[in-house]
Protein backbone atom coordinates (compact mmCIF):
# COMPACT_ATOMS: atom_id res chain seq x y z
CA UNK A 1 0.00 0.00 0.00
CA UNK A 2 1.21 3.43 -0.77
CA UNK A 3 2.24 5.29 2.21
CA UNK A 4 1.21 9.26 2.33
CA UNK A 5 4.33 10.77 4.18
CA UNK A 6 7.65 9.29 5.60
CA UNK A 7 7.79 10.30 8.81
CA UNK A 8 9.71 6.99 10.11
CA UNK A 9 10.46 3.63 9.31
CA UNK A 10 7.35 2.17 10.66
CA UNK A 11 5.25 4.32 8.62
CA UNK A 12 6.71 1.82 6.10
CA UNK A 13 6.35 -1.45 7.59
CA UNK A 14 8.30 -4.10 7.01
CA UNK A 15 7.27 -5.21 3.09
CA UNK A 16 7.16 -1.17 1.64
CA UNK A 17 10.19 -0.71 3.65
CA UNK A 18 12.04 -3.79 1.67
CA UNK A 19 10.92 -2.80 -1.45
CA UNK A 20 11.95 0.87 -0.84
CA UNK A 21 15.67 -0.92 -0.24
CA UNK A 22 15.51 -2.99 -3.28
CA UNK A 23 14.69 0.16 -5.23
CA UNK A 24 17.40 2.11 -3.87
CA UNK A 25 19.75 -0.71 -4.77
CA UNK A 26 18.74 -1.42 -8.29
CA UNK A 27 18.89 2.90 -8.61
CA UNK A 28 22.51 2.73 -7.85
CA UNK A 29 23.54 0.09 -9.81
CA UNK A 30 22.20 1.98 -13.00
CA UNK A 31 22.85 5.52 -11.41
CA UNK A 32 19.09 5.92 -12.48
CA UNK A 33 17.97 9.01 -14.01
CA UNK A 34 14.22 9.26 -14.51
CA UNK A 35 11.07 11.46 -15.18
CA UNK A 36 8.99 10.80 -11.97
CA UNK A 37 9.28 14.67 -10.89
CA UNK A 38 9.06 16.06 -14.70
CA UNK A 39 7.99 19.87 -14.11
CA UNK A 40 7.16 19.36 -10.75
CA UNK A 41 9.24 20.96 -7.28
CA UNK A 42 9.94 19.46 -4.58
CA UNK A 43 10.12 21.41 -1.07
CA UNK A 44 13.59 21.44 1.06
CA UNK A 45 12.86 23.08 4.47
CA UNK A 46 15.77 23.30 6.52
CA UNK A 47 15.74 24.61 9.90
CA UNK A 48 19.16 22.60 10.65
CA UNK A 49 21.97 23.21 8.19
CA UNK A 50 23.27 20.01 6.84
CA UNK A 51 25.37 18.71 4.17
CA UNK A 52 24.71 15.13 3.07
CA UNK A 53 20.95 15.97 3.42
CA UNK A 54 20.74 18.66 1.41
CA UNK A 55 22.93 17.39 -1.06
CA UNK A 56 21.71 14.43 -1.39
CA UNK A 57 17.93 15.59 -1.72
CA UNK A 58 18.50 18.33 -4.07
CA UNK A 59 20.30 15.38 -6.32
CA UNK A 60 17.90 13.24 -5.98
CA UNK A 61 15.09 15.41 -6.84
CA UNK A 62 16.99 16.76 -10.14
CA UNK A 63 17.74 13.27 -11.50
CA UNK A 64 14.04 12.32 -10.78
CA UNK A 65 13.46 15.30 -13.10
CA UNK A 66 12.14 18.30 -10.56
CA UNK A 67 13.29 21.02 -9.57
CA UNK A 68 14.42 20.92 -5.76
CA UNK A 69 13.69 24.35 -3.59
CA UNK A 70 15.82 25.37 -0.63
CA UNK A 71 14.33 27.35 2.04
CA UNK A 72 15.84 27.63 5.02
CA UNK A 73 14.67 29.07 8.51
CA UNK A 74 16.52 32.10 7.80
CA UNK A 75 13.71 32.51 4.91
CA UNK A 76 10.71 31.39 6.14
CA UNK A 77 10.75 31.06 9.68
CA UNK A 78 9.11 28.31 10.09
CA UNK A 79 6.48 27.96 13.28
CA UNK A 80 7.68 31.76 14.36
CA UNK A 81 7.49 34.04 11.12
CA UNK A 82 4.12 31.82 9.89
CA UNK A 83 2.72 29.08 11.50
CA UNK A 84 3.57 25.56 10.14
CA UNK A 85 0.14 24.99 9.24
CA UNK A 86 0.15 27.87 6.89
CA UNK A 87 3.57 26.90 5.68
CA UNK A 88 1.98 23.50 4.76
CA UNK A 89 -0.83 24.93 3.21
CA UNK A 90 1.18 27.21 1.03
CA UNK A 91 3.81 24.85 0.09
CA UNK A 92 0.94 22.34 -1.24
CA UNK A 93 -0.25 24.77 -3.77
CA UNK A 94 3.18 24.86 -5.32
CA UNK A 95 4.73 21.27 -4.83
CA UNK A 96 4.83 18.23 -5.38
CA UNK A 97 5.94 17.11 -1.89
CA UNK A 98 8.08 18.01 1.17
CA UNK A 99 11.14 17.50 2.73
CA UNK A 100 11.39 18.76 6.07
CA UNK A 101 14.64 19.05 7.84
CA UNK A 102 13.93 19.95 11.97
CA UNK A 103 14.49 20.36 15.27
CA UNK A 104 10.98 18.61 17.20
CA UNK A 105 9.64 16.36 15.51
CA UNK A 106 5.97 17.39 16.19
CA UNK A 107 7.27 20.31 13.81
CA UNK A 108 7.39 17.76 10.40
CA UNK A 109 4.47 16.24 11.65
CA UNK A 110 2.62 19.16 11.81
CA UNK A 111 3.43 19.64 8.27
CA UNK A 112 2.40 16.07 7.49
CA UNK A 113 -0.92 16.72 8.98
CA UNK A 114 -2.10 20.22 7.00
CA UNK A 115 0.02 19.79 3.50
CA UNK A 116 -1.87 17.33 1.33
CA UNK A 117 1.41 16.38 -0.51
CA UNK A 118 3.99 13.84 0.53
CA UNK A 119 6.00 14.91 3.52
CA UNK A 120 9.57 13.44 3.72
CA UNK A 121 11.04 13.71 7.17
CA UNK A 122 14.77 14.55 6.56
CA UNK A 123 15.76 14.21 10.39
CA UNK A 124 13.91 15.02 13.58
CA UNK A 125 14.90 14.73 17.05
CA UNK A 126 13.02 11.59 16.71
CA UNK A 127 13.86 10.03 13.14
CA UNK A 128 16.15 9.67 10.37
CA UNK A 129 14.46 6.80 8.41
CA UNK A 130 16.66 8.46 5.23
CA UNK A 131 19.91 7.63 7.27
CA UNK A 132 17.96 3.64 8.09
CA UNK A 133 17.47 3.22 4.34
CA UNK A 134 21.15 4.34 3.77
CA UNK A 135 22.48 2.27 6.53
CA UNK A 136 20.03 -0.94 5.58
CA UNK A 137 21.33 -0.65 2.08
CA UNK A 138 25.49 -0.09 2.96
CA UNK A 139 24.75 -3.48 5.58
CA UNK A 140 23.41 -5.42 2.65
CA UNK A 141 26.27 -4.29 0.49
CA UNK A 142 29.06 -5.74 2.58
CA UNK A 143 27.11 -8.46 4.41
CA UNK A 144 23.81 -9.54 2.03
CA UNK A 145 21.01 -10.67 4.23
CA UNK A 146 20.99 -9.37 7.30
CA UNK A 147 19.16 -12.13 8.86
CA UNK A 148 20.96 -12.53 12.38
CA UNK A 149 23.81 -10.11 11.85
CA UNK A 150 24.79 -8.77 14.68
CA UNK A 151 25.02 -5.13 15.05
CA UNK A 152 26.61 -3.32 17.87
CA UNK A 153 25.68 0.96 18.64
CA UNK A 154 27.91 3.12 21.05
CA UNK A 155 26.52 6.11 22.34
CA UNK A 156 23.43 8.20 22.56
CA UNK A 157 19.33 7.15 22.22
CA UNK A 158 19.21 9.13 19.36
CA UNK A 159 16.87 9.51 16.59
CA UNK A 160 19.37 7.64 14.42
CA UNK A 161 19.55 4.74 16.32
CA UNK A 162 15.35 4.47 16.52
CA UNK A 163 14.44 4.81 12.86
CA UNK A 164 18.32 2.21 12.77
CA UNK A 165 16.76 -0.51 14.86
CA UNK A 166 13.18 -0.46 13.25
CA UNK A 167 14.96 -1.17 10.19
CA UNK A 168 16.79 -3.49 11.62
CA UNK A 169 14.23 -5.12 12.93
CA UNK A 170 12.68 -5.64 9.88
CA UNK A 171 15.41 -7.56 8.00
CA UNK A 172 16.25 -9.59 10.62
CA UNK A 173 18.98 -8.55 12.28
CA UNK A 174 20.06 -8.25 16.09
CA UNK A 175 20.75 -4.78 17.44
CA UNK A 176 22.50 -4.51 20.85
CA UNK A 177 22.89 -0.66 21.97
CA UNK A 178 25.44 0.60 24.17
CA UNK A 179 24.02 3.33 25.82
CA UNK A 180 25.10 5.30 29.22
CA UNK A 181 22.39 5.22 31.73
CA UNK A 182 19.78 8.22 31.14
CA UNK A 183 20.46 8.36 27.22
CA UNK A 184 18.25 5.95 26.28
CA UNK A 185 15.89 6.05 23.28
CA UNK A 186 12.98 8.30 23.28
CA UNK A 187 10.54 5.25 23.06
CA UNK A 188 10.89 1.44 22.90
CA UNK A 189 12.67 0.03 20.19
CA UNK A 190 14.00 -3.62 19.12
CA UNK A 191 17.13 -3.48 20.66
CA UNK A 192 18.98 -5.03 23.33
CA UNK A 193 20.02 -2.30 25.82
CA UNK A 194 22.93 -2.39 27.67
CA UNK A 195 25.78 -0.43 29.59
CA UNK A 196 29.08 -1.26 28.74
CA UNK A 197 30.35 -0.62 25.44
CA UNK A 198 32.63 -3.62 25.18
CA UNK A 199 29.60 -5.75 25.73
CA UNK A 200 27.61 -4.72 22.89
CA UNK A 201 30.56 -5.07 20.34
CA UNK A 202 32.21 -8.25 21.30
CA UNK A 203 31.11 -10.61 18.26
CA UNK A 204 29.36 -7.75 16.76
CA UNK A 205 29.57 -8.03 12.29
CA UNK A 206 29.01 -3.99 12.18
CA UNK A 207 29.46 -0.92 15.15
CA UNK A 208 28.17 1.56 14.78
CA UNK A 209 28.35 5.15 16.84
CA UNK A 210 27.13 8.95 16.01
CA UNK A 211 27.80 12.45 17.57
CA UNK A 212 27.27 12.56 21.70
CA UNK A 213 26.13 15.59 20.76
CA UNK A 214 23.19 16.82 17.77
CA UNK A 215 22.68 19.93 17.13
CA UNK A 216 19.93 21.93 19.55
CA UNK A 217 22.07 20.23 22.48
CA UNK A 218 25.39 22.70 22.39
CA UNK A 219 24.30 23.38 26.10
CA UNK A 220 24.55 19.60 27.07
CA UNK A 221 27.87 19.05 25.59
CA UNK A 222 30.30 19.10 28.50
CA UNK A 223 27.89 17.25 30.42
CA UNK A 224 28.05 14.50 27.98
CA UNK A 225 31.16 14.46 27.57
CA UNK A 226 31.29 13.22 30.79
CA UNK A 227 28.48 10.84 30.98
CA UNK A 228 30.22 9.31 27.67
CA UNK A 229 33.03 8.79 28.72
CA UNK A 230 34.57 5.14 27.86
CA UNK A 231 32.19 5.16 24.94
CA UNK A 232 34.44 6.03 22.35
CA UNK A 233 35.12 3.75 19.60
CA UNK A 234 38.71 3.43 19.27
CA UNK A 235 40.90 0.93 17.54
CA UNK A 236 40.72 -1.46 20.97
CA UNK A 237 37.10 -1.41 21.06
CA UNK A 238 36.97 -1.64 17.69
CA UNK A 239 39.07 -5.38 17.31
CA UNK A 240 36.39 -6.59 19.98
CA UNK A 241 34.36 -7.02 16.91
CA UNK A 242 34.62 -9.59 14.61
CA UNK A 243 37.64 -9.85 12.06
CA UNK A 244 35.50 -8.94 9.62
CA UNK A 245 33.20 -5.79 10.94
CA UNK A 246 32.54 -3.01 9.38
CA UNK A 247 32.63 0.47 11.39
CA UNK A 248 29.80 2.73 10.25
CA UNK A 249 28.95 6.54 11.36
CA UNK A 250 25.87 8.61 10.19
CA UNK A 251 28.22 11.94 9.98
CA UNK A 252 29.26 14.45 10.39
CA UNK A 253 32.09 12.64 13.18
CA UNK A 254 33.58 14.49 16.17
CA UNK A 255 37.08 12.78 16.07
CA UNK A 256 38.35 12.34 19.55
CA UNK A 257 34.97 11.87 20.69
CA UNK A 258 32.53 9.08 19.71
CA UNK A 259 35.33 7.86 17.45
CA UNK A 260 38.90 8.03 16.63
CA UNK A 261 40.23 9.13 13.47
CA UNK A 262 42.12 5.36 13.15
CA UNK A 263 38.77 3.67 13.19
CA UNK A 264 36.54 6.35 10.88
CA UNK A 265 39.12 5.64 8.05
CA UNK A 266 40.33 1.83 9.20
CA UNK A 267 39.90 -0.32 5.69
CA UNK A 268 36.78 -1.61 6.87
CA UNK A 269 34.92 1.52 7.27
CA UNK A 270 32.07 2.31 5.59
CA UNK A 271 31.15 5.67 6.40
CA UNK A 272 31.16 6.93 3.19
CA UNK A 273 29.20 4.13 1.62
CA UNK A 274 26.64 5.38 4.01
CA UNK A 275 26.88 8.71 2.76
CA UNK A 276 26.70 7.70 -0.91
CA UNK A 277 23.41 5.93 -0.25
CA UNK A 278 21.67 8.79 1.10
CA UNK A 279 21.15 9.64 -2.40
CA UNK A 280 19.44 6.15 -3.43
CA UNK A 281 17.73 6.41 -0.24
CA UNK A 282 15.92 9.84 -0.82
CA UNK A 283 15.15 8.57 -4.46
CA UNK A 284 13.71 5.47 -3.60
CA UNK A 285 11.38 7.33 -0.58
CA UNK A 286 10.09 9.97 -3.34
CA UNK A 287 9.67 7.51 -5.90
CA UNK A 288 7.90 5.35 -2.94
CA UNK A 289 5.35 8.10 -1.67
CA UNK A 290 4.50 9.20 -5.79
CA UNK A 291 3.86 5.65 -6.21
CA UNK A 292 6.44 4.70 -8.79
CA UNK A 293 7.98 2.31 -7.33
Amino acid sequence: MQTRDLLDVDDLGPEAFRRVLDDAHRMKASRYRGQELAGKTWALVFEKPSLRTRATLEIAVYELGGHPLYLDQRGIGLGEREPVRDVAKNLERWTAGIAARVFRHATVAELAEHASVPVINALSDRAHPLQAIADAMTLEEAFGSLEGLRVAWVGDGNNVLVSLAKALGYLGARLVAAIPEGYDPPEPIPAEIVRDPAEAVVGADAVYTDVWTSMGQEEEAEQRRRDFKGFTVDLALFERAKPTAAFLHCLPAHYGEEVTEEVAYHPRSRIFDQAENRLHAAKAAIRHLLGAA
